[in-house]
């Protein structure tokens, strides 16, 4: 079977194109993941997730705690200065009082 020139050169065209096209898709099959490695990126994300999160409620319960520190800071300081100095301004005024009157 004989085929025309035009047949033979639209017949060439049509592999010339399919080749071009086998090469984009296989460069585009290079680009793309595989399903493992897809997963590991995952495990990876999701690990540094989860330590991201622990190191958020570490944050949280050294707050807390600095925030109890500093509660009780605040109540020895009334405790240890601020009651004693007004019992004995207290003390002072009582004794000014009585020795005041006749």
């Amino acid at each position: 079977m004989q085929l025309r020139e035009d047949q033979n050169h639209g017949i060439q065209q049509l592999r010339d194109d399919l080749r071009g096209d086998l090469a984009a898709m296989n460069a585009r099959f290079e680009e793309t993941v595989s399903k493992e490695v897809y997963q590991a990126d995952q495990r990876l994300v999701n690990q540094r997730l989860a330590a991201t999160e622990e190191a958020q409620r570490t944050a949280a319960r050294v707050r807390e705690t600095d925030q109890q520190q500093a509660a009780n800071t605040r109540k020895w300081l009334v405790s240890a200065f601020v009651a004693p100095l007004l019992l004995g301004l207290l003390q002072l005024w009582l004794t000014s009082k009585v020795g005041a009157s006749p």
